[in-house]
């Protein structure tokens, strides 16, 4: 349990992004009787904390008819978002938190966040006033708490709670795989909350489940150390165990995971020290892969003529290489291209290679890239 606004809040939060799916079902419709079982189990073992968002598809509706209109109000607290980025204009994205509560079935969110905040949109959330209509809504009991969700600089961050110090919590994407790296920052990231006196929501604590599958040359300090214990466990334990963190969401899809996460988490131990020294093991080993030496300082990208997100290829190609998940590498790959500027319309004219100060063969990895993912 951890000690915030005067009462304690279990250490694991339930994320409702990916929720069951009823497949083959019109739109692969949210499996509200899987989720249900889901909802209840959370509950049975004490915990209380619900995660959604306005832009989660169906998901507050889920929510609504799994466990609002199925147990009593004061049991459990549910945390959602008001996305500017999803608003037409300054009165659409104050509408949220209405359509939200309708959605939900309720006439008040514990906890209110700003969703998804970095250097790219946070001129519309100041633009549209929401800094100040979150603490207008908190003085009209429609909020109990509010707070932001973000993505990007640890110096961006530290310039926001300096901006507005009376924000309460801010949700940071943390993992022992993205605590010193280079483009996510999580660690320099929490520091920067714990400055501020800001308690920490943990998102991604599994990165998006790719720890949980960890290749047996990674995991091998794991699995010698405890092979009873899942591999998702540990990443959320770790989490879980530093200093200032209200709750650690995890995504869960089915009642197999709800109820491996609620094995460590009803009653949750902090990690020892022999268990840090294990993810340390760990760290090195994801460390010590040959992946692609990119830092996404994006010099590369504004003279290419066709387009192509190199940086964010580089970073699909080096979760592949680490976590050797396929799939999963091939999905994010297509949403990096979407829009076009694939690493087969490289043509080959040299200019990013000239521009690159890590001296990376561009032109040879897109090849390789489009080989694997393509």
């Amino acid at each position: 349990m951890s000690e915030y606004f005067g009462k304690n809040v279990p250490k694991l939060g339930f994320g409702l992004m990916r929720l069951p799916r009823v497949q083959g079902a019109e739109k692969d419709t949210i499996d509200i009787e899987e989720t249900s079982r889901m909802v209840d189990a959370f509950l049975e073992a004490g915990l209380t904390y619900f995660d959604t968002a306005y832009v989660y598809g169906g998901s507050e509706e889920a929510t609504g008819k799994a466990l609002v209109a199925r147990h009593p109000r004061d049991k459990y607290t549910i945390a959602t978002k008001l996305n500017a980025g999803a608003a037409k204009d300054e009165a659409d994205a104050k509408q949220q938190i209405y359509t939200s509560l309708e959605r939900l079935g309720t006439d008040y969110i514990d906890y209110y966040l700003l969703h998804a905040i970095g250097a790219g949109n946070l001129p519309k959330y100041n633009e549209y006033g929401l800094w100040d209509y979150v603490k207008e809504l908190k003085e009209k009991g429609i909020v109990r708490h509010y707070g932001f969700s973000f993505h990007d600089s640890p110096e961006l961050l530290d310039q926001i709670l300096t901006d507005h110090p009376d924000v309460e919590f801010v949700q940071l994407q943390i993992n022992y795989a993205d605590w010193e790296d280079k483009n996510v920052q999580s660690r320099a990231c929490y520091e920067v909350c714990r400055k501020h006196g800001k308690s920490v929501v943990v998102m991604e604590p599994v990165k998006g489940g790719t720890l949980a599958n960890l290749p047996e040359k990674i995991a091998a300090p794991m699995k010698a150390f405890n092979p009873e214990v899942s591999y998702a466990s540990w990443a959320i334990r770790f989490v879980a165990s530093q200093e200032g963190i209200l709750t650690v969401l995890s995504g869960m899809s089915n009642l197999e995971q709800m109820e491996d996460n609620l094995s460590y988490m009803k009653d949750f131990k902090p990690l020892t020290e022999e268990e840090y020294a294990v993810i340390a093991q760990v760290q090195k080993n994801l460390a010590s892969v040959d992946t692609i030496p990119c830092t996404s300082c994006r010099y590369c990208t504004p003279g290419c003529p066709m387009e192509i997100n190199i940086p964010g290829i580089f970073g699909v190609m080096n979760n592949y290489l680490i976590y050797e998940q396929l799939d999963s590498a091939k999905k994010s790959y297509a949403w990096r291209t979407e829009k076009g500027g694939k690493a087969s319309d490289c043509i080959q004219c040299g200019q990013c290679e000239e521009q690159c100060p890590q001296h990376i063969h561009i032109i040879e990895q897109l090849q390789k890239a489009a080989s694997i993912l393509e």
